[in-house]
């Protein structure tokens, strides 16, 4: 096992035992402990207090103290192996130990770990032997908050208790000086900063988007439309809402209902393991109840059942009804059909975080129909626009390809050759091991290839993917005519770059810490007359900026000249144009670029324009701060 490895598995899981200890002794031996998982800075762990007992952040110090105290005392860890008999006995004053216990197989083996004579706990380990291995390690308490037992709301609210581990003092300093930063590019605080989006319990996880916000989202949707429509890309709209007949055949009612919004109505009974070929002609017209006959069983319907409706959390099926609208030949293909509607998925109150999980939200999506043959040409013109997008946002990405799984759905030699285009796609690419494998990890209907992007503090995200299927094609039954006449089935690919244009917003925000560039920012520049004097000649300027397309704001108002700035400022315009006496008589203005503190003066306002414009069509990621 690798050092890095071992750490996360054994330092950093007997830390988590350390804690549970610590906070026993604390809170007294009627404290339930339930599970202490390692994580990826460190590990938690889940207590229920005695009555009337809280953990706070003022307890922090106090509990990291006692785990120091217990590491001191060298005490040996025991495994030992128990019947579920012995394993129910020791912990039957434990809540959540018990119901674990009771829910292993029959056969299953049951270690305990003990911590000196004390305190044992339920676990497969691996452990350190001594607590004295512990000595060197750092750790740091960071939060706690409130869980629900096995992520079940409707279950017993736990207190979590987190905190960071590392193998020596300069590592954990330089992960708290990484979250220190990561918490001053929070895009929610950002966000609110800049006055670009913000949230209301009366559309949870829903954002408003406001006027810079809605700038910055509809700059985002036009880049990824000018790129897409040099790749002969065509962009449809569909309802927000769909009959649920739609959501049977696609499969998402069987396997998605729980995330989707549901138009109230009488909803009919379906079996989730039952496969749909085409409800929407066998389905019944009539009060009457009809036995439908499907190729996986049989169901019944009734017309109230079926006109349930319901919010699309995905474009799929109604990229598929588009295409079914007509018939199709080969010549056709290639047909690529992005969307950026309006999607909902139903999501737990505790898993929305800002723009990066939220029940409302769009995609830069695109449902291309191919000939087989055309699968290896069309993702690599796919990877060929991730590139294109990805450089202008300045950041780095890696790619990984997922595998078939074992419950696959189609043709296996389809499958095989499908892997082996992707496979060849990313060779070509990225060099024979320079992308990741995932071995069984594609999607059911086809194998994927995702591509994670890397931001400033180095931390990677999943926007991109390329997913082929196999499936929707044989749900929809979707043909095309083949040049030998007969009759074939397309391979669809999902496509995305931004992924989510809210979460990706999110990273941006984040990756540039509210400094995007010029050709990004909600408002490129701000303009600033000195007195009112000096209003017609900026509205000269701003009508100038504004005539070629610069996103431009000015105030007129009689306030102090340092004040306009200012707030200007606040918001990071990239560029502030002072304008005064000087400036209305020779044309010019005067300049202050963001992140200097220097002025720059007697810049003709043609030249500025000229550069504005530049920095617009070049996408270009810095700012010119030379005229």
């Amino acid at each position: 096992m690798a050092d890095k490895e071992l750490f996360k598995e054994v330092y950093r899981h007997s830390l988590a035992h350390i804690l549970a200890k610590a906070v026993i002794e604390l809170y007294g031996a009627d404290t339930q402990y339930a599970i202490g998982p390692q994580i990826e800075d460190g590990a938690y762990y889940d207590f229920v207090l005695p009555e009337g007992k809280k953990i706070t952040e003022d307890d922090y110090k106090t509990i990291e103290d006692k785990m120091r105290e217990i590491i001191k005392r060298r005490e040996d860890w025991t495994r030992k192996v128990v019947t579920k008999a012995e394993a129910l006995e020791i912990f039957k004053d434990q809540k959540f130990k018990t119901e674990l216990i009771v829910d292993l197989p029959e056969d299953e083996t049951i270690t305990l770990y003990y911590t000196g004579e004390d305190y044992v706990d339920l676990c497969r380990g691996p452990h350190v032997d001594n607590s004295q291995e512990l000595m060197n390690v750092s750790f740091k308490i960071h939060s706690n908050s409130m869980a629900y037992w096995r992520g079940d709301e409707k279950r017993d609210r736990l207190q979590r208790v987190y905190f960071y581990a590392f193998p020596n003092k300069d590592e954990l300093k330089n992960h708290l000086n990484m979250i220190k930063e990561a918490r001053e590019r929070d895009h929610k605080k950002i966000g609110a900063e800049l006055d670009m989006f913000m949230f209301s319990e009366t559309a949870p996880g829903m954002p408003y988007w406001l006027p810079r916000g809605w700038e910055f989202y509809q700059t985002l949707m036009k880049y990824s439309r000018e790129i897409q429509a040099q790749h002969e890309y065509s962009e449809i709209s569909a309802p927000l809402i769909n009959n649920k007949r739609l959501w049977l055949i696609s499969g998402h009612w069987a396997h998605y209902l729980n995330n989707m919004f549901i138009v109230p109505g009488i909803e009919g009974s379906v079996s989730a393991d039952v496969n749909i070929d085409d409800v929407v002609e066998n389905a019944q017209t009539s009060d009457e109840l009809k036995r439908v006959t499907l190729s996986a069983g049989t169901i019944v319907y009734n017309r109230e059942a079926l006109d349930t409706m319901a919010a699309k959390p995905m474009n799929c099926p109604n990229a598929m009804m588009a295409y079914k609208r007509k018939v199709h030949s080969y010549r056709d293909l290639p047909l690529r059909y992005s969307e950026y509607d309006v999607l909902h998925r139903k999501e737990k109150s505790g898993q929305m975080n800002g723009l990066f999980r939220v029940q409302e939200f769009r995609q830069d999506d695109d449902h291309t129909f191919v000939m087989e043959s055309q699968i290896k040409s069309e993702i690599a013109d796919i990877i060929s626009i991730a590139d294109e997008i990805y450089s202008t946002f300045g950041v780095s990405y890696r790619a990984e390809l997922s595998t078939r799984p074992d419950d696959f759905m189609g043709d296996i030699e389809v499958w095989n050759r499908a892997e082996k285009a992707l496979k060849e796609i990313l060779d070509d690419k990225y060099g024979e091991g320079g992308y990741e494998i995932n071995e069984g990890d594609g999607a059911f209907y086809g194998p994927k290839i995702d591509l994670q992007i890397k931001d400033a503090l180095g931390r990677e995200w999943q926007c991109g993917t390329v997913q082929l299927d196999f499936q929707l094609p044989h749900n929809f039954g979707l043909t095309y005519t083949a040049q030998d006449g007969t009759e074939q089935m397309p391979v669809v690919l999902h496509r995305a770059i931004y992924g989510s244009l809210e979460r990706f917003i999110g990273i941006i925000v984040e990756h540039f810490k509210g400094a995007f560039p010029f050709w990004l920012n909600p408002k490129q520049v701000a303009v600033v007359p000195i007195r009112e004097s000096h209003n017609e000649y900026a509205h000269k300027v701003e009508d100038a900026l504004k005539a070629i397309g610069i996103r431009t704001e000015a105030d007129y108002s009689d306030k102090n000249m340092r004040n306009k700035i200012k707030e200007f400022k606040l918001f990071k315009d990239p560029y502030i144009l002072v304008l005064g006496d000087k400036e209305a008589e020779e044309n010019t203005v005067s300049i202050n670029v963001r992140g200097s503190n220097k002025q720059i003066q007697n810049v003709p306002l043609d030249k500025f324009v000229e550069v504005c414009d530049m920095l617009n069509k070049k996408r270009q990621l810095n700012l010119v701060d030379e005229f």
